[in-house]
């Protein structure tokens, strides 16, 4: 019954995620959602790729378009995780010389990294740097998304707000970033 209603009016999320693809982060069970209400995107790292048009295949910013301008979705969250592969692999320097897509996607994190590394300090060790840039990584990229012209105007407008948080797959802490840039536990399962 519940396919069949959502079959014949459609999809109607109020929220998009872009998560990580990491199989022990599943969005619609942490947020106890029912199908149909959260239009989740999910790729290695949680990353927003950079707003270009260079003419190439850009599924992240393809599903933010048709997301907001075609569902009309009122909320996106980057919603990051602690013990990511993707962001420890970029602390590890893993480049695009070690792989054909991965080391070219998680460059994205570079900047992020840079202020990891300053921030903690020359004796902060993987681990240190790895759950630093988690959070530094999602606060990326929400910055990215600002800068997509169609997300601009949907906030200016107050039609959109975007948010981060980070789970914790060992502990099920949900933490959100807060008003003032800062990420703080909501919920520990």
């Amino acid at each position: 019954m519940r396919f069949e209603a959502l079959a014949a009016r459609g999809q109607k999320p109020h929220t998009l995620i872009i998560g990580c693809c990491d199989s022990r982060v599943d969005p619609s069970a942490i947020f106890d959602a029912s199908p149909g209400e959260l239009f989740i995107v999910r790729n290695v790292a949680n990353l927003v790729p950079p707003y270009e048009l260079d003419g190439g295949y850009h599924g992240v910013s393809a599903a933010l378009e048709f997301a907001v301008k075609h569902l009309g979705i009122s909320n996106v969250l980057v919603l990051g995780h602690q013990q990511c592969g993707g962001v420890r692999a970029c602390a590890e320097g893993h480049s695009p010389q070690d792989s054909l897509f991965l080391g070219h996607w998680i460059e994205a994190l570079q900047p992020a990294l840079e202020e990891s590394r300053l921030a903690l300090g020359p004796h902060a060790d993987i681990d240190e740097i790895s759950d630093d840039l988690e959070l530094r990584a999602i606060r990326h990229s929400i910055e990215r998304l600002k800068t997509f012209p169609f997300v601009q105007t949907l906030c200016a407008s107050g039609d959109l707000t975007i948010h981060g948080a980070r789970f914790g797959v060992s502990d099920g802490r949900l933490e959100w970033l807060n008003n003032d840039g800062e990420f703080e536990v909501i919920s520990q399962k």
